[in-house]
């Protein structure tokens, strides 16, 4: 082979390859399954990726930007962590835990640098979901020795969401490892940008509804199943009336405090080097107001409680518990990972790094499953740590932010106990905003594309109606639906040669490519072609280039009884012309479940005396061939190309000297005119995945 470049332009010469020639000038290298020295220790950094980045880490370097980094996130992890155990229904110091162990877990084992681990909304929501579900206030009424009251064991009821909460992030965590190790990190491709979007929008609405009972001070019935929200917005509707004062009094000027706050931090923000704390300004203030003002006994706003100091002994959850929740820790896995991965691989992409995703999988299951056992929940990355993380400098997993959490579990949760829930409610009701700003999106698919509109708009109303579990579920269902509708609908076009290369590009879209080479034209489709959509496939084929293969071989069949009839009337009349040989290329095949549509092919171009070649076909195409037995000695690896331009060469060299048979044409006019037409134009070389090539003899 001689390869020259000049000018930008290059040429290649060089002799036409079928597969067999081309896998004789190869040599194919065989991988070695041994055990050896460098795999193992590549295997020991993949699994624990902190031996890989710690001892290079630089303190000059890095060391000042992720302390602060660190400091600015731990800030944001106390009231996040206390507000957001308010949407699991777990008494706050939970979520304190939560910002703790999985944080710690992670900084071994994953290999993201900027994400930060910890509690977020949406799973804090689907968590609430589950121990309200089994643990309700209804099931812990206090007994006076003769019937129950409307009184609640809260710390019964607390103590058996706690277990639940903590069997469920368990079971998740196992499953979020399970699927890492088995390579199924590619399951987070299945949750598009779209129903990601689109689900956490609708979980907002959920964590809204949720916290309006602390917001205004009322105790609606919480619901749960489907249109369990419609039911708790008519039972909040109803209790409007009932609200209280003092709390919504506390709920209001907190808000319009935090709001107004986090607006002057965004227009300050290029100007100030870290943002300004304003939850936990607000946490702070609203503690020490309620305190001196005696909030809780004068005005009975419900503040937080009792926090007990230090951390708790590791306990085993109830494995009785997994059955009841193996839907939601299943839903809880694959959605803490979408969320993780997606931020992860964007901050991964913008700072030049990698990030494997099924590594990533199992970090999250082991920060999930170890902090189960010291009563954590369900906790994935959160997008405003992460972005205050990474906005601030941060450069590596540093402890700084979980070693402020320690020192507040520690030693300072005592001073939050007069905090009001309110003031918690209204972080979560403002941290929201981003998401009710994805609202956006449905202008933004209606430009640019229909199909991801209809997902997000499934993905939102089914996740409302049908609670975050079930919602979750008819929202992949669908999506994967949208993914089958799409390769039933492809885009067929034919191609053609741009002059002077071996380059062949839409003839509709580049109306300037109007040239084809004599007797050939090259079909494409869109779509991979399979058991669902192969009929469809073979229907453009026919509808493109004009040719019906069954009504050539009902023609061809009645044209040779005919013949044979005549041949025994008249023995003097001439003999029949030979029969030509048309050569027909194919490209680039696809194997799936069977071989029955290739061998079909072959059987239908065979009855009308087309032989077919194929081209194009890559290693593991031709692998699966053989695997199949697909190659005999009628059809060989002399049938295969490297290439669709190997293919039309050899085909025009190649040409058939013989000339078809000339059939009356007063049997079918149909069906004799695209006969007829063929031989002046078209004869098929087929493909089952990209090009589609018509070759005339």
């Amino acid at each position: 082979m001689e390869s020259t470049r000049r000018f930008g332009k290059y040429r290649v010469e060089r002799e036409v390859l079928d597969e067999q020639r081309l896998e004789e000038s190869l040599c194919f290298l065989q991988t070695s399954s041994r055990c050896t020295v460098p795999k193992l220790k590549r295997s020991v950094m993949s699994s624990l990726p902190v031996l890989y980045w710690l001892p290079k880490y630089s303190v000059w370097d890095y060391g000042m930007p992720d302390l602060i980094s660190g400091i600015s996130v731990g800030i944001m992890h106390l009231p996040q962590g206390m507000a957001y155990a308010l949407l699991a229904s777990l008494p706050p110091v939970f979520g304190l835990y939560s910002s703790l162990y999985p944080a710690l877990i992670y900084f071994f084992f994953g290999t993201s640098r900027h994400i930060s681990i910890g509690t977020f909304t949406v799973l804090s929501i689907m968590v609430g979901s589950v121990t309200e579900r089994l643990a309700p206030d209804v099931a812990f009424l206090k007994n006076n020795g003769t019937n129950f009251t409307a009184e609640v064991d809260i710390t019964a009821r607390d103590s058996y969401r706690v277990q639940v909460a903590a069997a469920t992030t368990v079971l998740g965590g196992l499953i979020q490892v399970v699927l890492g190790l088995v390579k199924f990190g590619f399951v987070g491709t299945y949750l598009s940008e779209p129903l990601v979007r689109a689900y956490t929008t609708a979980a907002a609405g959920h964590a809204v509804v949720a916290q309006l009972k602390n917001i205004l001070g009322i105790s609606p019935t919480r619901f749960s199943g489907p249109l369990s929200l419609v039911y708790t917005l008519k039972d909040v509707c109803s209790l409007l009336p009932q609200t209280h004062l003092p709390t919504l009094v506390v709920s209001a000027v907190s808000m319009v405090f935090l709001i107004a706050a986090k607006e002057l931090n965004s227009f300050l923000s290029s100007k100030l080097p870290v943002p300004i704390p304003v939850e936990l300004i607000t946490i702070v203030a609203a503690t020490l107001i309620s305190n001196y003002a005696y909030l809780n006994s004068n005005y009975t706003v419900s503040v937080v409680g009792e926090i007990p100091s230090g951390l708790s002994p590791p306990s085993v959850p109830d494995v009785s518990i997994f059955g009841e929740v193996i839907g939601d820790a299943f839903a809880l896995a694959i959605v803490g990972y979408a969320i993780s991965i997606s931020l992860g691989k964007t901050f991964a992409l913008k700072h030049g790094y990698k990030v494997d995703s099924n590594q990533e999988l199992v970090a999250l299951g082991l920060s999930n499953a170890v902090g189960g056992f010291f009563q954590c929940y369900s906790v994935c990355c959160s997008m405003s740590r992460s972005l205050i993380q990474e906005t601030t400098g941060g450069k590596t997993q540093v402890m700084a932010s979980a070693v402020i959490v320690l020192v507040t579990i520690l030693k300072l949760g005592a001073l939050f106990q007069e905090l009001p829930k309110a003031v918690l409610a209204v972080i979560v009701f403002v941290n929201l905003k981003g998401m009710f700003k994805q609202y956006s999106d449905i202008v933004t698919l209606w430009r640019r594309s229909k199909f991801d509109l209809v997902v997000w708009l499934v993905t939102w109303v089914s996740t409302l109606l049908l609670n975050l579990d079930l919602g979750l579920a008819a929202s992949i269902s669908f999506a994967l639906l949208t993914v089958i509708f799409r390769t039933q609908l492809p885009t067929y076009s034919v191609l053609g040669n741009v002059p002077g290369t071996e380059l062949y590009v839409d003839i509709e879209t580049h109306r300037e490519v109007k040239h084809k080479i004599p007797g050939v034209t090259i079909f494409r489709s869109s779509a991979t072609v399979y058991y669902a959509n192969a009929e469809l496939y073979l229907e453009a084929l026919k509808e493109k280039s004009g040719l019906d293969i069954s009504k050539m071989i009902i023609y061809k069949r009645r044209q040779e009884a005919k013949q044979k009839r005549r041949e025994r009337r008249a023995e003097r009349r001439a003999k029949r012309q030979a029969k030509r040989e048309v050569k027909c290329n194919m490209d680039h095949l696809k194997i799936y479940s069977d071989f029955f549509l290739s061998c079909l092919i072959f059987q239908d171009f065979s009855e009308i005396d087309v032989d077919i070649y194929m081209a194009g076909c890559q290693a593991s195409v031709v692998e699966q061939l053989e695997l199949g037995d697909f190659f005999s000695e009628s059809i060989t690896k002399r049938r295969l190309f490297a290439s669709v331009h190997d293919a039309v060469l050899y085909c025009l060299n190649h040409r058939g000297a013989a000339s078809f048979p000339r059939y009356e044409p007063s049997v079918v006019s149909m069906i004799v005119d695209t006969f007829f037409s063929i031989l002046n134009c078209l004869i098929p070389v087929h493909t089952l995945g990209k090009t589609l090539l018509f070759v005339n003899s």
